[in-house]
C-alpha cells in the first residue's frame, strides 16, 4: 500500500486591523472599577474590543464564535455587557474576567436593538425578524415574545417607574407593551416614514423619536392610570443635516441629547430644567411686555425650542457611524463617535457654558488602515508584515501584532519588501513606485514607473531587481542600485530602468518562474502569456478563461503556474507545453489572489465569497477552507517558511492563520462540508411537507389517545382520568392537536406552501380536509386554508373524487366554504364602503382631497394642457 500525502490544518491564530466594525454600535464601559468614560466597547467582526482611549491601546477582548457582533448594551452596573449577534443570539459577558457566562437564543435574524431595565434584571432584545423578546438575566431564561411590528426593530426602551416597554421600528411605528399581560395596548402612528431613534426626556414623560427626515419629534405623554396614556405631539426640533437619523443618544441623566445622520456633523442639544424653562418664559414674557402698547395685553408664543436649546455640534473627521454620551461628576460631558474610516473619536465639553466649545481628547488610529488593504506581503525572516492601503503603509511585528511603522502613501495596489527587510516597494494607483525605508519610515525616492494602474510588482529570482506590469500594456524590469543622497551624503537605494516590453492589452499580474527563466504576464483579453526572461520571446499563450486572469503564481520548481479569474475557475497548467492540468471551480465569486506555499505543490486562494481554501495541485484537491472574513476578501500573504498566512478583508480586518501539526483527513474534511451545507438549507429553507406529516401523526395519535379513554370511560365503573399530553403540545400552552396542525401550516412560507403541499403523500390528505372543514366552521384562518384545500383538491382530483369516504366531507366542505367565504366578502365590503364614507366626511370638512386622487386630478389637468398648447 503506497504512502499517503498528509495536510497540516491552518487554524486562525488573530483579528487586528480593525479598530471599530461599521455593523454595530458602541458604548462606554467601565472596567474594575476604574474611571468612568477611559473605556469604550466596539465591535470587531465576531469579537468585541475594549479601547482604552487615553492610552489608545486594546486592553480586552471578548471573543466572539463566528457570526458578527451587531449590537451592543452594557448593564447598569457596569459589570457585564451584553453582545447581539448576527444569528440572533444574545451572549452576556464578564467584564471582570472576560468571559460569557449566559447565551440566548431566540431570534431568527440579527439582534438590532437591546437594553436593559433599570436593575439589570431584565434584558429586552429586538431583531431583524420584527420580533422583542424580554429576557430574565438572573434565571438565564426568556420570558416573553412581543409580536407585532412589521419591519426591523431600531430601539427599545424601558420605563422605570411602570412595567411598560416602548419599541420603535423602520414599519414607521412606535409601539407601547404591557408587560404585565405581554399586549401591544398603544401605537404611535404620526412618523410618515421609518423611526430609526428615539430618547426619553423629562423623567419619562416626553418621548423624542428620530426619523427619515430632518424632524426631531416631541410626544407628550400624560399617563391616566395604570395602562392607560395619552401620547400627543408637543413640537419638533429641525436638524441641520437633511437625511435621516443613523443614532440618537442621551446621557444618563437625559439633559444632554446628541444626533448626527450619514454625515461627519454631531448636533448637541441641551434639555433644560423645569427652572429653566421658566426662567426663559418669565424673560420671554417681560421682553413681549415692554415692546407691545399699555393697554394691550402681551401674547407670547411657547414653542419646543424653549425646552430644548441647540447647544453645539461637532465636526468629525469623517463620517460618524454611532455616538454615545456620558456626563461626570464635574459636569463634564464625554462624546465618544465612532467613525465610519475605521477611526474612535472622543471629544469633552461644559455644558454649563453658554456656547461651549468641544475638545478632542483622544483620536485611535495607529491600529488599523482608514480604507481597505490591497496588498499584503511577509519579510524574509518571517516577523514582520507588511499592509498597505489607500493612504497609509504599515508594518506589524507578527508575533505582538503591534504597528512597528505607519508611513503616508499614494494608492496602493501591490508591494514587497526589498532583500535585507530594511526597505519596502509600493507600486501605486496613479503608477508610481514608492521607495520607504523602514529604520526612518521615510519616503526614499517617488519613481514614475508606469502612465497607468500599477496592477503588479514580483521581485527577480536573483533579488537583483524587481518587474513590474501596468495597465498602460507594459512590463518594465528595473534593477537595484545604490546612489548618493545629496541632502544626508549616505548612499540609498534606487530602481533603474532597464528593459520594457509592450503588449496589446492591459496587464494585471507578472511573475517569474523562480529559475528566472520564464515570465508569466496576465492579460486582460483574459489569457496569461509566457515570455523567456532573457530575451523576452514568446513561449506560451495559456487560454481558456473565461474573465480576465486576476492573479497567478509559479510553483518552487517552475513546472506547474496557477490562475485565478473573475470567472470563479482556478486553472492548473503545466509550464513545459502550456497543457491546462486541470480547471478547478474554486470560489462562489472572483478569486482575487492565489500563491503557493513555498517548497510545495499547494497553493492558498482567495475570493470575493469571503472564504480562502487550499489547494492540492499534483492531486487537483480541495483541501481545507478557512473561513472567518465577513466581507471580500482581497489579498493574502504566505510566510517563507510556509507556517503563516496573513489576508486582508473588505471588513477592515487583518487575520494571521497558523499551520498546526493537526493533521486533515480530506474523508473527514469532506463530510463536515456536507453537514455544514445541509444545516445552512435546513436553516434557510426548512423541509415544511416533513413538519406537516409530524404535525399530522401527532394529531393522529393525540386523537387515537382520546378515543381510547372514550371507550375506557364508557366500560369503566369510576371515571378514569385523562391521558397525559404530549410534551409538544404542553410546552405550547396545551393547545388542541388540530390548532397545532394549524400552526404548523401557518409558519410555512406563503412562497413555499404549494411545493409543501404537492410532495405531501396522498394517505395524508383525508385526514387533512377533515381537519380543514373544521376550521372552516369554527372560522379560523378561512382565507389559509382555502388556498390549501382547492390547490389540495386540485392535484389529487382523480383519488379524492374516486373515494366513497370522502363524499361526505367535500359536500361539507362546500357548504361551509361557499357560505364563509360569502360572510368574510360581506365584512370586507362593508368595511370598504365605511371607509369610503368617512373619505368624503373628511373631504367635505376640512376642504382637502386624499393623496391618491389630488396625484389623479393633477394628471388628469396636465393631459388637458397639452392638448389645449398649440403643436408648433
Amino acid at each position: 500500500m503506497g504512502l499517503t500525502k498528509q495536510y497540516l490544518r491552518y487554524a486562525a491564530s488573530a483579528v487586528f486591523g480593525v479598530i471599530g466594525g461599521q455593523k454595530a454600535n458602541m458604548a462606554y464601559v467601565t472596567l474594575r472599577g476604574g474611571e468612568r468614560g477611559r473605556h469604550v466597547a466596539v465591535a470587531a467582526c465576531e469579537h468585541v474590543f475594549i479601547w482604552d482611549v487615553r492610552k489608545g491601546e486594546k486592553v480586552m477582548i471578548l471573543p466572539g464564535q463566528k457570526h458578527e457582533v451587531t449590537f451592543l448594551c452594557p448593564s447598569p452596573d457596569g459589570v457585564h455587557v451584553a453582545v447581539g449577534y448576527e444569528d440572533g443570539a444574545v451572549r452576556i459577558f464578564s467584564l471582570l474576567s472576560g468571559e460569557s457566562a449566559v447565551s440566548f437564543n431566540g431570534h431568527k435574524s440579527a439582534v438590532s436593538a437591546m437594553r436593559y431595565d433599570a436593575l439589570g434584571a431584565r434584558l429586552a432584545t429586538g431583531s431583524r425578524d420584527t420580533d422583542v423578546i424580554v429576557w430574565d438575566i438572573i434565571n438565564e431564561s426568556g420570558l416573553y415574545r412581543l409580536r407585532g411590528h412589521k419591519d426591523v426593530v431600531t430601539q427599545v426602551l424601558f420605563l422605570k417607574d411602570r412595567n411598560l416597554l416602548v419599541t420603535s421600528s423602520k414599519d414607521s411605528f412606535v409601539k407601547w407593551w404591557d408587560l404585565d399581560t405581554q399586549h401591544c395596548f398603544k401605537t404611535l402612528v404620526g412618523h410618515r416614514s421609518e423611526v430609526w431613534g428615539m430618547v426619553l426626556l423629562n423623567q419619562e414623560n416626553r418621548l423624542l423619536t428620530g426619523s427619515a427626515d430632518s424632524e426631531l419629534r416631541a410626544w407628550d405623554i400624560n399617563y391616566l392610570q395604570e395602562r392607560i396614556l395619552s401620547c400627543q405631539k408637543a413640537g419638533s426640533i429641525l436638524r441641520e443635516a437633511r437625511d435621516r437619523v443613523v443614532s440618537l443618544a442621551a446621557d444618563a441623566k437625559a439633559r444632554v441629547l446628541a444626533c448626527h445622520g450619514n454625515d461627519s456633523v454631531l448636533e448637541l442639544f441641551a434639555v433644560l430644567s423645569e427652572e429653566e424653562v421658566q426662567k426663559r418664559r418669565t424673560k420671554k414674557t417681560k421682553k413681549a411686555q415692554k415692546k407691545a402698547p399699555m393697554e394691550e395685553e402681551p401674547v407670547v408664543e411657547w414653542s419646543l425650542q424653549d425646552e430644548i436649546v441647540r447647544l453645539t455640534h461637532i465636526k468629525a473627521s469623517a463620517k460618524i457611524r454611532w455616538v454615545d454620551c456620558l456626563s461626570c461628576a464635574s459636569g463634564e460631558l464625554k462624546v465618544a463617535l465612532l467613525l465610519q474610516n475605521n477611526t474612535i473619536e472622543t471629544y469633552s465639553l461644559k455644558p454649563s457654558d453658554g456656547k461651549p466649545d468641544a475638545n478632542k481628547t483622544a483620536r485611535i488610529t495607529l491600529a488599523g488602515h482608514r480604507t481597505d488593504v490591497r496588498t499584503l506581503a511577509f519579510s524574509s525572516d518571517n516577523m514582520a508584515v507588511l499592509s498597505a492601503s489607500g493612504d497609509t503603509v504599515k508594518v506589524w511585528n507578527r508575533s505582538t501584532l503591534q504597528v512597528i511603522r505607519t508611513m503616508a502613501c499614494e494608492y496602493a495596489l501591490c508591494s514587497l519588501f526589498v532583500p535585507g527587510d530594511r526597505q519596502i516597494i509600493l507600486g501605486t494607483k496613479s503608477g508610481k513606485l514608492q521607495i520607504f525605508e523602514l529604520a526612518s519610515g521615510s519616503l526614499l525616492e517617488t519613481v514614475d514607473a508606469h502612465k497607468g494602474s500599477l496592477w503588479s510588482v514580483c521581485l527577480a529570482p536573483d533579488q537583483r531587481g524587481i518587474v513590474t506590469g501596468s495597465a498602460d500594456k507594459t512590463v518594465k524590469f528595473w534593477d537595484f542600485e545604490l546612489i548618493k543622497d545629496e541632502s544626508t551624503g549616505q548612499k540609498r537605494l534606487t530602481v533603474k530602468h532597464t528593459r520594457t516590453l509592450q503588449l496589446e492589452e492591459d496587464v494585471l499580474c507578472v511573475k517569474f518562474s523562480p529559475d528566472h527563466r520564464l515570465l508569466a504576464v496576465s492579460l486582460l483579453d483574459c489569457t496569461v502569456k509566457v515570455f523567456y526572461t532573457d530575451s523576452l520571446k514568446f513561449f506560451l499563450s495559456l487560454y481558456g478563461h473565461k474573465l480576465p486572469v486576476l492573479c497567478l503564481d509559479i510553483s518552487h520548481d517552475s513546472t506547474l503556474i496557477a490562475t485565478g479569474s473573475a470567472d470563479r475557475n482556478v486553472k492548473i497548467w503545466g509550464l513545459d507545453f502550456g497543457d491546462c492540468h486541470r480547471s478547478m471551480f474554486a470560489h462562489d465569486d472572483s478569486v482575487m489572489f492565489l500563491q503557493f506555499v513555498p517548497k510545495t505543490h499547494l497553493f492558498f486562494t482567495a475570493g470575493k465569497d469571503k472564504k480562502i481554501k487550499q489547494w492540492d495541485a499534483d492531486k487537483f484537491e480541495h483541501i481545507q477552507t478557512l473561513e472567518g472574513h465577513h466581507r471580500e476578501v482581497w489579498c493574502l500573504a504566505i510566510s517563507p517558511s510556509g507556517d503563516h498566512i496573513v489576508s486582508a478583508s473588505h471588513d477592515k480586518s487583518l487575520r494571521l492563520w497558523e499551520r498546526t501539526r493537526e493533521p486533515i483527513i480530506l474523508e473527514e474534511e469532506r463530510e463536515t462540508e456536507r453537514e455544514a451545507e445541509f444545516e445552512e438549507s435546513i436553516a434557510v429553507s426548512p423541509c415544511t411537507d416533513i413538519r406537516i406529516m409530524e404535525a399530522l401523526e401527532l394529531y393522529k395519535e393525540e386523537f387515537g389517545k382520546l378515543e381510547e379513554h372514550k371507550y375506557a370511560s364508557m366500560t369503566a365503573v369510576n371515571k378514569l382520568p385523562l391521558p397525559k399530553p404530549n410534551p409538544i403540545l404542553a410546552a405550547l400552552g396545551n393547545i388542541s392537536p388540530s390548532r397545532y396542525v394549524l400552526d404548523v401550516i401557518k409558519k410555512v412560507r406563503s412562497s413555499e406552501l404549494e411545493v409543501s403541499l404537492l410532495v405531501l403523500p396522498f394517505p395524508y390528505v383525508p385526514q387533512l380536509l377533515t381537519l380543514f372543514n373544521s376550521y372552516i366552521q369554527q372560522g379560523l384562518e378561512v382565507e389559509l386554508v382555502c388556498r390549501c384545500l382547492f390547490f389540495l383538491l386540485k392535484i389529487h382530483f382523480g383519488p379524492i373524487s374516486s373515494n366513497q369516504m370522502l363524499l361526505s366531507v367535500v359536500d361539507d366542505l362546500r357548504s361551509n366554504t361557499v357560505s364563509k367565504v360569502q360572510e368574510i366578502r360581506d365584512v370586507m365590503g362593508f368595511n370598504s364602503a365605511a371607509l369610503q364614507f368617512l373619505q368624503r366626511e373628511i373631504e367635505s370638512k376640512e376642504d382637502v382631497m386624499f393623496f391618491a386622487d389630488a396625484t389623479g386630478q393633477l394628471a388628469a389637468k396636465k393631459r388637458k394642457r397639452r392638448k389645449r398648447e398649440p403643436i408648433l
